[in-house]
């Protein structure tokens, strides 16, 4: 399969039925999505099945690898590049930072999002910052309790590297990311409103002692005693660390937002409920900040409709020209 497939991951399902000479094949690479073929071991050979995403162009897409980056206090990060198909040197540059946020990001392959936003000519970078599961206990352990800390300064590394790589225009950068990851690009504007020039948060946590009380699904569906001694651990105590979720809630440090904001949500997300969305579209109308607002009525924790992600991504590819497009 590999000599007939060249280029790509084959993943074999082993038949079971002894009499047939028919083996399922799954086959895909960073820049191929998957699709299915059956293999005829008496003949060998291949007949295609079908594919997930049969429009896509191979040929078209960008390549993806995994790099590796020391954040400032010399904890090695793994991160996700995805580079356009005709390549390029001082790219522009999109930050995507996974949810979660306690889960791995990403793996090898195709990917919609990233290639979506690689095929308009940027770079894609998409760090697995301390907290990411699917690396490692150390860097998993190193993300306790640090929501908008030193998790915060792994993605802002991220971008120092690309740059210093000769990868990324430190002019034409920008973050994007739902959920957590949202948070993390309010964070990242309140933080280092010098390294990016815009930010996307969708699902965006914006407050983080709302997580406790707003019937958060991630927490409220956890068992009793994982509430009450696991999540302490993995982000704070109420008591204990109020001051810090001060610090480090985008809610309540709106007004610090300076950069161009694309913020939006669904209606009826029970993951990170709707009032994260309008207290902070609130803080930032408050703050005249300069922001464009979307709510999606009916969507929940991502976009379930094609409507939708045709309006959010067309607001993406329209936000992302106007404010770190190609020059």
């Amino acid at each position: 399969m590999d000599r007939q497939l060249a280029g790509l991951v084959n993943i074999i399902t082993p038949r079971t039925h002894p009499d047939s000479a028919w083996t399922l094949v799954a086959s895909y690479s960073d820049r191929q999505p998957r699709f299915y073929s059956l293999y005829n071991s008496d003949t060998r050979e291949v007949k295609g099945l079908g594919g997930t995403h049969p429009d896509i162009r191979a040929a078209e897409m960008g390549s993806q690898d995994i790099v590796k980056y020391r954040a400032r206090d010399g904890l090695e990060i793994p991160a996700w590049l995805t580079l356009p198909a005709k390549g390029g040197k001082k790219l522009p540059l999109v930050v995507r930072v996974h949810g979660g946020p306690y889960l791995r990001g990403n793996v090898w392959g195709w990917d919609a999002g990233g290639q979506f936003i690689a095929s308009r000519g940027y770079a894609v970078l998409e760090p697995e910052f301390r907290g990411s599961a699917g690396f490692g206990f150390k860097l998993f352990s190193a993300g306790m309790k640090q929501w908008g800390l030193k998790m915060q300064d792994d993605i802002a590394d991220s971008v120092k590297w690309a740059v210093d790589k000769g990868i990324a225009d430190p002019d034409r950068v920008c973050i994007m990311g739902g959920s957590y990851g949202g948070y993390a690009t309010l964070m990242g504007l309140v933080n280092d409103p010098g390294l990016y020039r815009c930010g996307i948060a969708y699902a965006a946590v914006t407050d983080i002692p709302l997580l406790y009380d707003s019937g958060m699904a991630v927490l409220s569906g956890l068992p009793d005693d994982y509430k009450e001694y696991g999540v302490p651990v993995l982000v704070g105590d109420l008591g204990k660390d109020a001051a810090q979720f001060v610090a480090t809630s985008p809610l309540k440090q709106a007004a610090r937002i300076k950069r161009p904001l694309l913020l939006a949500h669904g209606s009826d997300d029970h993951r990170v409920p709707v009032p994260h969305f309008r207290k902070m579209r609130s803080a930032l109308e408050s703050a005249k900040a300069d922001a464009e607002f979307v709510e999606y009525a009916g969507e929940g924790h991502g976009w379930s409709t094609l409507k939708t992600r045709l309006d959010f991504w067309s607001r993406v590819e329209k936000f992302l020209d106007k404010h770190i497009g190609q020059k």
